[in-house]
């Protein structure tokens, strides 16, 4: 809001995230708090694909959310800006940039399934980025729901400082809502944040009362810190504990800090196109303001962009509120380059992006046919601007398109969504593995590239294997008077690129790379030669190191009825999995350990027909590990190979006769 001189007026705010394991009911909930809140006359449902946050056509046909999705309603006079994440495990990265713009975060449960793979997953991630988080356990009124063991779970696998303030009265069919324990026996409250609170630990110790007031100021100090999480209960689809969730939310989470009047400093997450104004960039600003028509820096790339409109999406709808400022969300219009993980202005007050969503398979697209095949990269183009994780290889000399994906279920999503949205008939490949490489052993890499003049590049690397997961570490040891720094850059920037891949055409990582020798001429040297030759070099240097193959590996835990425990450990063995001594918790085996990606990808659906429906594997990103040495797995390379140094200097100067 804005007053007649153009200034900001102080808005009370909350900037809100919705997470949860698929099925918990997090579009169930936002339905409701919309409609509580008033910012809605009906409510919409996910079955019928009528709920407002259910914006695109695939969602509403498969009744679940594959983008996140941004809406906005007032309650008691706070604006809460409110975004809606996927549940499932194919659409995680939506999940990634959703956490990185949250000031808090409503983290649901179901009373009947518990704590999730994906519930763990996001817990791990706000409990990193220290989201101040409030647990509510939905579907309390289901047949199954058990308030005792999930709290346990919660507990035992996400915190133990999770403090329930509600009660409820009754459980299942008779389920009929919730009491505020605060008020009428905080004992439990009392004794959870005493493990946080001195003055609170000595008046329980010495048996002083503690009043109800003091019991909620000492949780709401510690819960928006993030050291103390509030748990509710409620039945979203019935609208029971719904109005205890919006106090909640004014209650336990903290507001936005920034000001309007600082220099701009934003962060872009979400990138859409719109029919009418083009390409529309979602911006969590943290500091200053961005007016219509105003021209803003894009710090990641280095450019300036006129701002045409700002508008405030809410669901399907949309307004143009033309001023947005510290604090809060809105979709820019106008900014042509930009792309998601960009910042605009300074960088200082962004906060770092999480890193959960690690896609573990490729697939090769084809278009019907030929004259479809322009089209069908446009589009893909496009769907990787609003997904960068999609990573599309376009390989224009073959005429290949390769995407890369996390599931099935993203592969479905991505067919329909050309279909519908684009009106092309796509065909998919069946996925393949993504592996990794990483350097056998430490070893050097020469290049002298001074032929066919004029050129004159000449590097050594040093190369050594790394820890796993640590990815590429990269330093120099030369001076800036024998190698100029604008050269050391250019190798720098490229080393990247030159490990895209290996010696088995894969990418290389865990590994560092030293680079401890450089020259270069006065008069014979061009900045491109260090483009040209740290390819050769370093390529070079991996034929003298050999590379060893990486596989990737899910994190898995497995629940069965006892009866099919054997059946279970037999397949893990057969799929080369590493796991720990099963458990036997009532009539449940449950087992958890780590699996190859390239085993395992039909054993959900076997362990379910094997099991009649009622096994449950629940899985996440497991890191990569050295294969064992009977797996082979070497991918064709793109364009000429490094090591063919005289092929490879005649195709980057485009002399290379086909």
């Amino acid at each position: 809001m804005m007053d007649d001189k153009g200034k900001q007026l102080s808005v009370l705010r909350r900037n809100v995230g919705i997470f949860a394991h698929v099925d918990a009911g997090k579009t169930t909930t936002t339905e409701h708090l919309l409609y509580h809140s008033g910012r809605i006359r009906a409510l919409g449902s996910v079955d019928s694909g009528t709920a407002q946050t259910d914006s695109m056509d695939v969602e509403r046909e498969r009744g679940i959310s594959v983008r996140s999705a941004t809406t906005a309603f007032s309650w008691k006079d706070t604006l809460i800006n409110l975004v809606d994440t996927p549940g499932h495990v194919d659409f995680l990265s939506e999940v990634e940039r959703a956490l990185r713009v949250m000031d808090g975060a409503i983290l649901i449960v179901s009373a009947v399934e518990g704590v999730q793979s994906q519930t763990e997953m996001i817990w791990h991630a706000l409990k990193s980025l220290q989201i101040p988080t409030l647990l509510y356990v939905n579907k309390m009124d289901r047949v199954g729901a058990d308030l005792t063991r999930v709290l346990e779970e919660i507990h035992k696998q996400l915190t133990p400082m999770a403090v329930p303030i509600h009660a409820p009265l009754g459980i299942e069919d008779t389920f009929r809502g919730a009491v505020n324990v605060l008020d009428l026996d905080p004992a439990a409250a009392v004794e959870k944040l005493s493990e946080l609170d001195e003055p609170l630990l000595a008046s329980y110790i010495e048996g002083v009362p503690i009043p109800a007031r003091q019991v909620k100021s000492t949780l709401q100090h510690y819960a928006r810190q993030g050291l103390a999480y509030p748990l509710l209960v409620g039945a979203s689809s019935k609208g029971i504990g719904i109005e205890e969730l919006l106090e909640a939310i004014l209650d336990y989470l903290p507001g936005p800090s920034g000001s309007a009047e600082q220099p701009l400093s934003a962060v872009v997450f979400k990138v859409e196109r719109d029919k009418t104004m083009g390409r529309m960039a979602y911006v969590r600003l943290y500091e200053g303001a961005i007016r219509n028509r105003d021209t803003v820096f894009n710090n990641t790339r280095g450019v300036e962009e006129k701002v045409t409109q700002i508008r405030r999406i809410d669901g399907r709808r949309a307004e143009d509120i033309g001023f947005v400022g510290a604090g809060d969300i809105a979709a820019v219009c106008g900014l042509t380059q930009v792309r998601i993980g960009d910042v605009l202005g300074q960088p200082d007050a962004v906060p770092p992006a999480p890193q959960l969503a690690v896609p573990l398979l490729t697939v090769q697209v084809h278009a019907e046919n030929n004259a479809q095949y322009p089209a069908l990269v446009a589009a893909l183009q496009e769907l990787t601007d609003e997904d960068p994780l999609l990573d599309l290889q376009w390989l224009q000399e073959e005429r290949e398109l390769h995407v890369k994906v996390m599931g099935a279920i993203q592969l479905e999503i991505l067919t329909s969504l050309l279909a519908s949205r684009f009106g092309l008939q796509a065909r998919f490949d069946q996925p393949s593995v993504i592996y990794k490489e990483t350097p056998s052993q430490s070893g050097e890499g020469f290049i002298a590239y001074t032929m066919p003049m004029p050129c004159w590049a000449i590097l050594r690397f040093h190369i050594e294997p790394g820890e796993p997961g640590s990815g590429l570490v990269y330093q120099s040891l030369v001076r800036g008077e024998q190698l100029l720094v604008q050269y050391q850059n250019e190798v720098e920037r490229r080393v990247p690129e030159a490990l895209q891949q290996g010696l088995l055409g894969w990418e290389v990582t865990d590994l560092k790379v030293t680079l401890t020798y450089g020259e270069h001429h006065v008069w014979h040297t061009h900045p491109l030669d260090f483009a040209v030759a740290t390819p050769m070099g370093l390529m070079q240097g991996l034929a003298q190191t050999g590379t060893k193959l990486l596989e990737p590996m899910l994190q898995v835990r497995i629940t069965v009825p006892e009866v099919y425990g054997g059946k279970v450990l037999s397949d893990l063995v057969q799929m080369r999995a590493i796991f720990d001594p099963p458990q036997i918790s009532g009539d449940r085996f449950v087992v958890e350990g780590k699996l190859p990606v390239a085993t395992s990808l039909d054993y959900p659906v076997k362990l379910s027909a094997m099991s009649g429906g009622r096994g449950v594997i629940t899985s996440s990103f497991g890191g990569y590990q050295p294969s064992p040495p009977d797996v082979q797995a070497e991918r064709r390379r793109r364009g000429v190979n490094p090591l063919d140094q005289s092929k490879y200097i005649l195709a980057v100067r485009k002399a290379l006769s086909t």
